[in-house]
C-alpha cells in the first residue's frame, strides 16, 4: 500500500515519500535511474610533476597511463564534489529526491560527523538516512551492495549513492609513488526499486576483503591507535601510502576472481560482456585484468589518461563520462569491478539502462 504523501508544507516529512515501486520487499531489485559526475576545474599535468619531482612525462604515462589529473582548488571539499555530483545524477533521475544517500569515500570532511548528511542536507534532502562507507577504493562497489539491500528490505524506495574522494588532500606531494597517480572527483548514481529482469538493475554484488594486509594501502596516523598511543606520529605517517608492487599483484588476482564469480552468478559468460568498468588504479592493472577477462580494448572503458585514480569516485565517474561520450549505450552488457584498501574488493554487472549521464 502507498504511503500517504507528507504535506508539502513540511519539507523533512515530504523527503520520506517512497517511491512508486513499493509493496512487499521481497524480489526488489536496484535499479539505476540517473547518473551524473563531477570533477574540480584544477587540472596538474605531468609536466607539471616534473618541476617538483624526479619524474618525467614518458615515466608517468609508461607505468600508469596518466597525462592529466584534476585537483582541488584551496578550501575546496569531498563533500563541494559529491554535492556537485549528487545533484547531476539526481537530474539525469528526473527528480530531486531520495529516501537515503551513501557517500562512499576516504577523504571526508571532518573525521567525526560523517560527511553524507551534510551533502543530503546541501542537496534538499534534510531528514533521509545519510551515512558513509569507507571502504577506499572499493567503496563505489560496497555502496551499490548497501543501496541494493536497503532496496531490497524496503527500507528506502530511490538511494542516492555518491562516491567522491579529495585524494590530492592526503597525498604527499614530494612523493613519486603517489602524487603521479591519485586525483580528486566524484560520481553518482540514483537506485530506484525496481525488478531483476530491467535493464538498469544491479546484478549479485561480490565482495571480499583481507585485513592481514590492512598496511598494503594505508595513512597510517591519524586513527585511534596511534592517537592513543603515548609516542608522536613519524614525520610523513599523516599521509597516504601505497606499496605498489604489492598492489599490482593483489589488485589483479582479486579483481579477476571477483569478477568471474560476478559474472557466473549474473548467468552471463565472460564472452558476453560488451564493457569492462574497472577501478582505475593504473593503466598496467587495467589491461592485465582485462587481458586475462579475454576482454579486447575495444570492450575496456577507460578515461585514466586524462582523470588519473580518483578512489571510490572512479567507477561512477568513468560510467558517467562513457555514457556521455557514447562509448558506454543503453543495452550494453557491463562487469563492474574494484580493489582498494582494506583490503577490500568486488564486482557486480548491469545491462545499462536508456538513461542520460550529466
Amino acid at each position: 500500500m502507498t504511503e500517504p504523501t507528507a504535506p508539502a508544507a513540511d519539507p523533512v516529512l515530504a523527503h520520506h515519500r517512497r517511491d512508486e515501486a513499493t509493496g512487499p520487499p521481497g524480489g526488489r531489485a536496484a535499479v539505476i535511474a540517473g547518473i551524473g559526475s563531477y570533477v574540480p576545474p584544477g587540472v596538474v599535468t605531468n609536466q607539471d610533476l616534473e618541476k617538483r619531482l624526479d619524474t618525467s612525462d614518458e615515466w608517468i604515462r609508461s607505468r600508469t597511463g596518466i597525462a592529466t589529473r584534476h585537483v582541488v582548488d584551496a578550501g575546496t571539499a569531498t563533500s563541494d564534489l559529491a554535492v556537485e555530483a549528487g545533484r547531476r545524477a539526481l537530474a539525469s533521475a528526473g527528480e530531486p529526491r531520495a529516501d537515503a544517500v551513501v557517500l562512499a569515500t576516504t577523504t571526508s570532511d571532518r573525521p567525526c560527523p560523517a560527511t553524507a548528511p551534510d551533502v543530503a542536507a546541501r542537496l534538499g534532502l534534510t531528514g533521509v538516512a545519510a551515512f558513509d562507507i569507507a571502504a577506499v577504493c572499493s567503496g563505489f562497489l560496497y555502496g551499490l551492495a548497501t543501496a541494493a539491500g536497503l532496496i531490497a528490505a524496503g527500507t528506502a524506495g530511490r538511494v542516492l549513492l555518491v562516491a567522491a574522494d579529495a585524494f590530492t588532500t592526503i597525498i604527499d606531494p614530494l612523493d613519486r609513488g603517489t602524487a603521479v597517480i591519485f586525483a580528486d572527483g566524484a560520481g553518482a548514481v540514483v537506485l530506484r526499486a525496481g525488478t531483476a529482469d530491467e535493464p538498469g538493475a544491479v546484478g549479485p554484488v561480490v565482495l571480499g576483503s583481507d585485513g592481514t594486509l590492512s598496511d598494503l594501502i594505508e595513512v597510517p596516523a591519524g586513527g585511534s591507535r596511534q592517537r592513543s598511543s603515548a609516542t608522536a606520529p613519524e614525520p610523513g605517517e599523516e599521509f597516504f601510502r601505497m606499496r605498489g608492487r604489492d598492489t599490482y599483484r593483489h589488485a589483479v588476482m582479486h579483481m579477476l576472481a571477483a569478477s568471474e564469480e560476478a559474472v557466473a552468478r549474473a548467468g552471463w559468460r565472460l564472452a558476453d560482456v560488451d564493457r569492462l568498468a574497472a577501478h582505475q588504479a593504473n593503466a598496467r592493472i587495467l589491461a592485465t585484468v582485462a587481458e586475462r577477462l579475454g576482454l579486447p580494448p575495444e570492450r575496456q572503458l577507460s578515461n585514466i589518461e586524462t582523470v588519473g585514480n580518483t578512489g571510490a569516485a572512479s567507477i561512477p565517474l568513468l560510467l558517467a563520462q562513457s555514457a556521455a561520450e557514447g562509448r558506454l549505450t543503453a543495452g550494453h552488457r557491463v562487469l563492474l569491478t574494484a580493489f582498494g584498501g582494506g583490503l577490500a574488493w568486488g564486482a557486480t554487472t548491469v545491462v545499462w539502462p536508456e538513461v542520460k549521464a550529466l
